[in-house]
């Protein structure tokens, strides 16, 4: 295959989620090379790591996260999606630490003070990572100080404030404000179940997401 086919053969295998040879999923791709040995080809073949990037992992996990919002798919395809992702990434981020390839910018994320639940921002974290961020996972239970401290040390531009639950949705609204007293030109986005447009206002937040591509498309108009 040449390399425009060999692009598009990592597309296909980040969509649908073919890993690696040897992963057993999906089915009708059995047996076949998967994102870990196609993105190894291409490098040896000397396609530059941003078209890989742009041309390949950007694209799928574009389509990814729209047929996620549109439910088309669910949470584990989303997942495996990602894994076969970070299995490509994997080739490319030695690439990204020398400069050669740029990133769009740092995101920070994290769930708030309170809250334990993670799914849904390991899910928005893995698929803005797959836009082209550099995203900062700052985990669950996160403080007003620990996001902060994360923002000053790593110059961030964004940062995205999750909670599952509605008991704190009060801890997401004094972090959000304690953030914007300290470090009032950064970009908050919030998202989670019981999160809503108005919310968001009430807040004092910049951008409110209801799924991971809608998240993506606020972190991309930033940068557009």
């Amino acid at each position: 295959m040449d390399n425009s086919d060999l692009l598009a053969k990592i597309l296909e295998c980040v969509e649908f989620g073919k890993v690696n040879k040897d992963a057993p999923f999906p089915p009708n791709m059995k047996g076949q090379d998967g994102a870990d040995e196609l993105t190894k080809l291409a490098l040896e073949r000397g396609i530059k790591p941003s078209e890989i990037l742009n041309d390949a992992l950007i694209k799928a996990m574009e389509i990814v996260g729209q047929k996620f919002s549109d439910k088309k798919i669910f949470v584990p395809q989303m997942l495996i999606s990602a894994k076969a992702m970070n299995a490509s990434m994997a080739h490319l981020k030695p690439y990204f630490q020398s400069g050669e390839v740029k990133r769009k910018g740092k995101f920070i994320i994290g769930t708030v003070a309170g809250d334990l639940h993670d799914i849904g921002k390991n899910l928005v974290a893995m698929i803005v990572e797959g836009a082209g961020w550099e995203v900062i996972d700052l985990g669950v239970d996160v403080n007003s100080q620990k996001f902060i401290q994360s923002i000053k040390e790593n110059n961030s531009e964004a940062v995205g404030l999750s909670a599952l639950l509605t008991t704190t949705m009060q801890n997401m609204k004094s972090i959000a404000q304690e953030i914007k007293a300290q470090c009032p030109s950064v970009k908050l986005i919030i998202g989670g179940a019981p999160v809503t447009e108005q919310f968001k206002i009430e807040i004092g937040a910049d951008g409110y997401a209801r799924d991971p591509q809608g998240a993506v498309s606020y972190l991309n108009s930033l940068v557009a």
